[in-house]
């Protein structure tokens, strides 16, 4: 399991409730930011990077979406801000998915970069046709091959929505698969299916909105403060 944190915040909550491992969202970020997901520059994510691998010991991998107009300069960069991991998608923000020799040339680049480091640098490659409106898993897959092929360390397939799907990645290619959790599988399930690294994206950032929503519009529509009661142990989170 890597779960996603969104802030600093939620890094140290999550180290302390004993993940060995973290890993940005896009989305989740963006909405600290007041944006949408893809409303963060790289000057952004590196901060963030940054920011996060302060807050805590455990290692972090990082949401790099397409790669920006470099994927080679993008992977240096959370590098330097100290992450240790890093995916590259295939979609264009313009609003498409790449070609496959253009992705490919991109995880190239990326996994050319990573490799010059002089330390272990996990390369997550991203094949997004099944949140994208192209839910093809022949397709997935080929891209999927293709990118392991290229230097691309983990391989991910967001939007595996049955361990049929997930069963049928993970035994089609050649490197360990990363699956985006859903609400109806358990970890058991998708681990049975062949995924060796489960992640959460920005679901967790989504639960403490959606809190945050209900318990601010019981507060505006019936005067309802009964939310206010919740309590955390901050303190025992917080704790060097």
């Amino acid at each position: 399991m890597i779960p996603n944190p969104w802030d600093a915040g939620s890094a140290r909550v999550l180290a302390a409730l004993g993940f060995s491992a973290l890993a940005t969202t896009s989305s989740g970020f963006a909405f600290t930011l007041g944006r949408l997901d893809g409303g963060a520059t790289l000057d952004d994510v590196v901060a963030h990077t940054a920011e996060l691998d302060r807050a805590t010991e455990l290692p972090v991998s990082v949401d790099l979406e397409n790669g920006y107009e470099s994927p080679a300069k993008a992977i240096a960069r959370i590098a330097e801000a100290g992450a240790v991991g890093g995916s590259i998608e295939d979609y264009d923000p313009a609003g498409e998915i790449y070609e496959l020799h253009h992705a490919v040339e991109r995880v190239t680049a990326a996994a050319e970069a990573a490799r010059k480091l002089g330390f272990p640098f996990m390369l997550t490659a991203r094949a997004e046709n099944h949140i994208r409106g192209n839910p093809d898993l022949e397709d997935t897959i080929a891209r999927l091959d293709a990118f392991a092929a290229a230097g691309a360390d983990v391989l991910y397939a967001p939007g595996l929505r049955s361990a049929e799907e997930i069963r049928a990645v993970c035994q089609a290619v050649s490197k360990p698969v990363n699956v985006l959790a859903v609400p109806g599988l358990s970890l058991a399930e998708i681990v049975a299916a062949g995924a060796q690294r489960v992640s959460v994206g920005g679901s967790l950032a989504w639960i403490a909105v959606r809190a945050l929503a209900d318990a601010a519009t019981a507060i505006r529509d019936r005067g309802d403060f009964s939310a206010l009661a919740a309590r955390v142990p901050l303190g025992e989170w917080f704790a060097d």
